[in-house]
């Protein structure tokens, strides 16, 4: 049994980043995980550094995004002045666009997510920002075409790893989306910059930055991105290759602000 000692003090931390109301539950609801008990029902949370509460379905990856966001403040780290048009690819269940939205009262977000249980989640985190917040169930791809959602198959195969692949002619049972190119996904914004772009999509990075950048990264502002792999990381950096940026890393994040091609 852990020391209760240990106990409180991770609840002290926790408060100290979402309040001792959302850290208490939060901690009952990991309880209650362990034990089997409610696994999938709905958390609601009001949580200090949100401006509107938010859902976590127990048992599920959200308890860890929601600590990474809102209790680590991955995030935090970002440094965009007044930023009115934010692109989340790779939404998830909200959290970052929730977060984003808070920090930076005047912005608005276009949250991206493949996944049919994170989007059904992600538009109930996010509906109350209103117009602020536009919901896509899609994924972002080089180009325009039909993808099928994979899950299971990465990492631990859980809610957060869904990742995306082009549908095969002859695999007509796989659950499909949209693939959006980046200026389909630019032009839905309503701008023709993008202030922050952040992306986590499960090293569909691998492809997005593997062809087709000169046409969208020129209107992008400030990046933040997850890398998944060494292969990744080298795809990023030969496509950021005629650009100056402001480098930043923390975490499993890297940061480019100020973004501009090389003159």
């Amino acid at each position: 049994m852990k020391n209760p000692l240990d106990q409180i003090s991770l609840v002290r931390t926790y408060a100290r980043s979402i309040g001792w109301a959302a850290a208490l539950r939060i901690r009952f609801s990991d309880l209650r995980a362990r034990m089997g008990v409610s696994k999938g029902s709905l958390l609601k949370l009001k949580i200090k550094n949100a401006q509107y509460p938010l859902f976590l379905r127990i048992g599920s990856s959200d308890r860890e995004v929601l600590g990474q966001i809102f209790i680590e403040k991955e995030y935090e780290m970002i440094a965009v002045e007044s930023p009115r048009t934010i692109l989340d690819l790779g939404a998830n269940v909200g959290y970052s666009s929730a977060y984003l939205l808070s920090k930076y009262p005047d912005a608005s977000v276009v949250a991206v997510e493949p996944d049919a249980g994170n989007y059904a989640m992600c538009r109930r985190n996010l509906e109350p920002y209103g117009s602020r917040a536009r919901v896509v169930h899609g994924a972002v791809w080089p180009e325009r075409r039909k993808l099928e959602v994979n899950r299971g198959a990465w990492r631990d195969g859980r809610e957060w790893t869904a990742q995306v692949r082009p549908v095969k002619e002859e695999n007509t049972s796989s659950e499909s989306v949209d693939g959006y190119d980046m200026a389909t996904l630019i032009g839905l914004s309503g701008a023709t910059e993008i202030d922050l772009l952040k992306i986590d999509i499960e090293r569909s990075e691998l492809e997005l930055f593997s062809r087709n950048t000169e046409s969208w990264l020129p209107h992008i502002r400030n990046l933040c991105i997850e890398l998944h792999g060494p292969d990744c990381e080298a795809v990023f950096a030969r496509a950021l290759a005629d650009y100056s940026c402001d480098l930043s890393c923390t975490g499993e994040l890297t940061v480019c602000s100020n973004l501009r091609v090389r003159s």
